[in-house]
């Protein structure tokens, strides 16, 4: 490389405020086409964008130079459905280290940063946990140095923004590639065919052993593109491939020519809907077929990419394995065992019994997920037409795996019938987390609890007869974007403290902990933790016009709305204390802001008419002078990344209420502890272990245990007996369903109480005279402020487990050996 080339990479990667500034005119100019005087706040966040980009281009082609390529280094491919990575910018400073340079540099321009920040679109690339945990595992994967590709999808439309129209949820189009995408590069020369539909042809070879050709219906182009994901102060950039489908001729020239326009373009539309939107409805048979086919088209492109690599680098896929470790987060990319297969065996001729085993070595397979509705299965005669290959190869793995079983255990003649990949019924099923599980030599639970009953119930056969082969690896979340960036204030309080090696070493919090007895650290911390909730109180105030008081205590409820997380047993709660309230106005109670955010699936009626009841209750306790001051109910609509960042530093009191042993996990318990907030929780997903580190006296814990749910269900659970024997859940109950919150309609919220009353799948009520308990206790230590703050402060210093730095290395170890 020549001097002058040297000189001009240095401009555009150093940085030193002067080369920032240069280089955010230059891609202003030579990029957007745009002078100062004439740019828009898209023009100057896209300059800003590509500024940074090009610092992380620098390191992430020097990953490849020294990783990617080489045949010495194992790769990790992680393969999701969902990355919810939330806004880039603010984020890629961080890590660059460079995030007060930046200010500076804009300043001096005139600019205000953080209007730019604002002004980014948040890629809605998932639907909640699943996604966000995506995107904390690349943060550390490239902060620990390990070199890794994330591979999904390139949703045009993700997630839906949510509005909230006279109390009701309305979805509204994600647009979020409206202005582009800055942090992404398109690579249509490494664009891979995807097969669906057609038939197969079973034929001899010249050699005389048996080959498959499969004769699609329909093949659709997987064009990728690129995403550097950069690790915080690290050279590591590695890279997030996401897959956009594409049609193969985009026009039909003749048909153009005769008239038929929409003919012309029926396969480029049809082609482009796999990656069209995030999670199709699946109510109807277009819906699931395109879900599977959606599934499969990411998971196809992305095996044969790393085939494709593997060749590149001169490894032999005879020791696929040895070079690269292949992970499935949850069933949606499971169908990757049954494709790897055909890759190998139909497309690089090899023998079945050495594909298989290098198959099984690849992968690894993380379970999310306990309720049954959620452990995919597809019927035979949608799956037959969509992927028949794959049918194929199914049936042959499963032949051969209910012999292995067999073999293992004569005795007890109904466990081959409960280990099959195909499930017996009308129609038969393909059982898609058995494929994975038989596929995959590890199989993980995501919390201690979560992973004990996968190998007690779910999976129970399978543990049984491979108990090496499961193993927990608890979920984790990343300091950098989940305290670092989103609690500057509290961050810098920590750093003036202990310094900042926690950022890349979780435990290193531990060292707050004498800190607990320092009056004045006590008194900082308390300024620091308002200082938050004022940032969340000008939030509120903008995004839904309600002003609240920072010194009552947040409550905080965000998450997925969904009954089996019980927002309607908080509902209840709110209601209950309103009710105590009314009886007696002059009682002395603990301010509190009641605070949910989350969102219902489209075709979930049940989960929108929760959140219908939070408005309508809202609007009734915010209207109500008795209470004034002492009670508010909040929701805040369309709850993502960037709402979190403000949610998660200003909670009292994170509420995690799921029923025990339904929650795999969960990722928000983690954010609001490493954020100071204590915790109101059932012994339920990852809730176990925050109990355990932070201590049980800093912990609220209520509800039944999942043992205790199974005895009472096993024992016939009958919802009515608990309403008898708590008069306030009576009334509570009963000032829903008599229209005391919807303006005298009795039939609202009918379908709602009745569930409650008459089945309570759930068990809000069997947890609600308990729940009312732990409450009154938290109102009782709240009052006490030295003794909340000291609870606080060892919430966070007794978090450092919760790193998904620490679950990066537990998978390092336990499962792809990297």
């Amino acid at each position: 490389m020549t001097e002058m080339s040297n000189r001009r990479l240095e401009s555009r990667t150093a940085m030193d405020v002067d080369a920032l500034r240069q280089s955010f005119l230059e891609n202003l100019f030579y990029v957007q086409g745009r002078y100062p005087s004439v740019a828009d706040l898209d023009d100057l966040y896209l300059a800003a964008a590509y500024t940074v980009r090009d610092r992380l281009l620098d390191r992430w082609i020097e990953t490849a130079e020294k990783s990617y390529s080489s045949a010495s280094t194992k790769m990790v491919c992680y393969l999701s459905a969902e990355f919810l990575l939330g806004p880039h910018l603010e984020n890629n400073l961080v890590n660059l280290g460079i995030r007060e340079e930046f200010h500076q540099a804009m300043r001096e321009l005139g600019y205000d940063l953080n209007a730019l920040i604002e002004r980014e679109e948040e890629p809605g690339l998932g639907n909640g946990g699943l996604g966000r945990l995506a995107a904390c595992y690349l943060d550390s994967l490239a902060t620990l140095d390990v070199p890794a590709i994330g591979y999904g999808i390139r949703y045009e439309f993700g997630i839906f923004d949510q509005t909230i129209r006279d109390g009701w949820q309305v979805e509204i189009t994600d647009k979020w590639l409206r202005s582009g995408n800055p942090w992404e590069i398109a690579r249509p020369g490494r664009a891979v065919e995807v097969k669906l539909g057609g038939h197969t042809e079973h034929r001899r070879s010249v050699d005389g052993g048996l080959r498959v050709v499969w004769h699609p219906a329909t093949v659709i182009m997987g064009v990728p593109y690129d995403t550097p994901i950069l690790g915080y102060k690290t050279r590591t950039a590695n890279l997030l491939r996401l897959w956009k489908s594409e049609a193969v001729e985009k026009l039909d020239f003749e048909a153009f020519n005769t008239g038929d326009y929409l003919g012309a373009v029926e396969e480029k539309v049809r082609s482009e809907n796999l990656s069209k939107i995030l999670y199709p409805n699946d109510g109807t048979a277009s819906g699931r077929i395109l879900r599977l086919e959606q599934q499969y088209f990411f998971t196809s492109c992305s095996l044969q990419d790393v085939v494709r690599a593997a060749r590149r680098k001169a490894a032999s896929l005879e020791r696929l394995n040895e070079s690269y470790a292949v992970q499935l987060n949850d069933t949606h990319p499971s169908i990757g065992v049954a494709e790897l297969m055909r890759l190998l065996v139909d497309e690089e001729c090899m023998d079945w019994d050495r594909a298989w085993e290098v198959t099984r070595k690849t992968f690894g397979y993380t379970n999310h997920t306990l309720l049954p509705e959620a452990l995919e299965r597809w019927p035979l005669p949608l799956f037959e037409s969509v992927l028949p290959r794959h049918l194929e190869i199914i049936y042959e793995i499963n032949r051969r795996f209910l012999d292995e079983v067999r073999v293992w255990d004569s005795t007890d003649h109904g466990r081959a019938a409960r280990m099959s990949i195909i499930e017996e019924g009308h129609p038969k099923q393909v059982r898609m987390a058995h494929l994975a599980t038989v596929g995959s030599h590890m199989v993980n639970g995501v919390a201690e609890l979560h992973s004990e009953l996968l190998r007690t119930t779910v999976l129970r056969d399978f543990a049984e007869m491979w108990p090496e082969r499961f193993t927990n690896v608890t979920n984790g979340v990343t300091p950098r974007r989940w305290l670092l960036l989103s609690n500057p204030a509290l961050s810098a309080l920590i750093n003036s403290r202990i310094g900042d090696e926690w950022t890349k070493d979780l435990r290193q919090l531990r060292r707050l902990e004498p800190l607990v007895e320092d009056a004045d650290f006590r008194t900082a911390w308390r300024l620091v933790r308002s200082v938050s909730k004022q940032d969340l109180a000008s939030v509120i105030e903008r995004r839904v016009g309600e002003y609240v008081e920072t010194t009552p205590m947040y409550d905080v409820l965000v998450k997925r709305i969904h009954e089996y997380k019980r927002q309607h047993l908080k509902v209840l709660h709110i209601v209950a204390s309103y009710l105590r309230l009314k009886d007696a106005p002059e009682a002395e109670v603990t301010p509190r802001v009641f605070i949910f955010g989350g969102k219902a699936a489209p075709g979930y009626f049940k989960a929108k008419l929760i959140i219908k009841l939070i408005h309508s209750v809202a609007e009734v306790v915010n209207r109500d002078d008795d209470v004034a001051g002492r009670l508010k109910v909040i929701f805040l609509p369309d709850f993502n990344v960037t709402l979190a960042q403000h949610i998660y530093p200003a909670a009292d009191l994170s509420e995690q209420i799921s029923l025990a042993g339904l929650e795999a996990s969960g990722t928000g318990n983690m954010k609001f502890a490493m954020n100071g907030a204590l915790t109101a929780g059932t012994l339920d997903g990852a809730n176990v272990e925050i109990r355990q580190e932070v201590g049980e006296e800093n912990f609220f814990l209520f509800g039944h245990t999942a043992p205790e749910v199974q005895q009472i269900k096993a024992a016939g659970y009958d919802p009515r007996a608990w309403i008898d024997s708590h008069p306030l859940l009576r009334r509570s109950l009963d000032a829903i369903s008599m229209g005391g919150f919807s303006r005298g309609d009795r039939g609202l919220f009918k379908p709602l109480v009745d569930d409650l009353v008459w089945d309570d799948r759930y068990m809000a009520l069997a947890d609600f005279a308990c729940y009312m308990e732990v409450q009154d206790r938290i109102d009782r230590e709240w009052s006490d402020v030295e003794g909340w703050t000291r609870k606080s402060i060892l919430n966070v210093a007794r978090t450092g487990k919760f790193s998904s730095d620490r679950s990066i290395q537990d998978y390092r170890e336990r499962v792809w050996r990297v």
